[in-house]
């Protein structure tokens, strides 16, 4: 029997490095896209005795046709398309928005919104042959406050009212969309930007990739439509 086949966008990532040891330890195959050499070198060292069940592709995810090419070149290796985690994106939050850059806007809808738009379109014809499950990332902080992010606000508003609507339209066809809402996850990367923030109810990546594993199993078969705060 071919294993379970999974996409993780943004699987270079403190969380996506997370998920996507998970998933390999379970048994699955798992494509990978990634922008810089060296973050697919070390997830590469990461998956240990597993990396030749991984496999990645340089590509911009939130490029339609880059995404096109990068899943169909993944589906060829992978052998089927199970499940798909879009957890590529980014923060930024430069204060009130009539002093925050114009471009910080765009930079937003594409890096969190576009990528997941572009990701779907591509997998969506892959994954409705066999049925299958796909996770976004929204954001806690995104949905009950947002001041002085509001481009990243919008983005992850957004890719939850896309996740919905993809849940509507999929939901007899055998393809589930659900989303994880996440709090401040404990990475590098938030601990020197936030160095006197209190760690204590950051959440670990391991932690938030039990959920997403969980999400693309068949385990959760009767979920769709959800946002599950994490």
């Amino acid at each position: 029997m071919t294993p379970a086949g999974s996409i993780v966008t943004g699987g270079t990532g403190a969380l996506g490095r997370a998920v996507v040891l998970q998933l390999l330890g379970r048994g699955d195959r798992v494509a990978v896209p990634y922008r810089g050499a060296a973050g697919w070198e070390a997830l590469q060292t990461a998956a240990g005795i597993h990396a030749t069940s991984l496999w990645g592709q340089s590509a911009d995810i939130a490029d339609i046709e880059d995404a096109r090419r990068f899943v169909d070149a993944a589906v060829a290796w992978l052998g089927r398309l199970d499940g798909v985690a879009c957890l590529a994106g980014g923060y930024s939050g430069s204060g009130n928005l009539e002093v925050s850059p114009v471009a910080e806007w765009d930079t937003m809808l594409e890096t969190n919104l576009a990528s997941v738009h572009a990701t779907c379109r591509a997998a969506l014809p892959w994954l409705l042959k066999e049925g299958g499950s796909v996770v976004t990332v929204g954001s806690r902080t995104a949905e009950i406050a947002g001041g002085g992010a509001a481009a990243y606000a919008a983005s992850k508003a957004a890719v939850l009212a896309l996740t919905r609507a993809l849940s509507i339209e999929n939901r007899d066809r055998g393809v589930r969309f659900n989303a994880i809402s996440p709090s401040t996850i404990d990475t590098e990367t938030n601990r020197r930007a936030m160095p006197k923030a209190d760690r204590s109810r950051w959440t670990a990546p391991e932690d938030i990739a039990r959920v997403v594993a969980f999400l693309l199993s068949p385990a959760s078969a009767a979920t769709t439509g959800a946002v599950i705060p994490v």
